[in-house]
């Protein structure tokens, strides 16, 4: 059996500015979603990764009046966006020589009504634990990595996005 290599956190380098022309992708994945026995993606679907790391269930909520027993797109994008969230935060202290251990990152997504246009909207909510930092230096840290994570960039400012069609 293959010894399994020591996990390390990615390079400081990630944090260097880019100065190109268009946005240079890093790296892409492709997940697919099948409806499962419902015919409904969110209420029975399978999501599948391209190299096969991410094989999900996915479940209507029993909020939503499903039968849970599965995860949801509002828990996958609340593990997403906190664990960028935490990993940019931590390349930004380590960045600043601000030793913190015990960093936490917590996102609650609401998925709901949408009063502007009637249909359905998310929000969510991120609470940080820095826990033995200064709380102004941890504001500042917090602040730094909003405008580095591109999940709190996406919850800021929209993401663009094609849709194709195919038949």
């Amino acid at each position: 059996m293959e010894k399994e290599a020591h996990l390390q956190p990615p390079p400081l380098t990630l944090l260097d500015r880019y100065h190109g022309e268009g946005f240079t992708p890093l790296y892409s994945t492709t997940v697919t979603v099948s409806g499962g026995e419902a015919a409904h993606g969110r209420a029975s679907g399978v999501a599948r990764s391209d190299d096969g790391n991410l094989v999900l269930d996915l479940r209507l909520p029993a909020a939503l009046g499903g039968p849970g027993g599965g995860t949801n797109p509002e828990q996958l994008f609340a593990a997403g966006f906190a664990a960028c969230f935490h990993g940019a935060l931590s390349l930004i202290a380590r960045r600043e020589r601000i030793e913190v251990q015990g960093i936490t990152v917590v996102v609650q997504v609401a998925f709901g009504r949408d009063p502007v246009d009637g249909g359905y909207a998310l929000t969510a909510e991120i609470c940080v634990r820095l826990p033995g930092v200064e709380k102004a230096v941890a504001e500042e840290l917090v602040r730094n990595t909003e405008r580095m994570c591109p999940y709190a960039k996406l919850a800021r400012e929209g993401m663009h996005s094609v849709i194709t069609v195919l038949v």
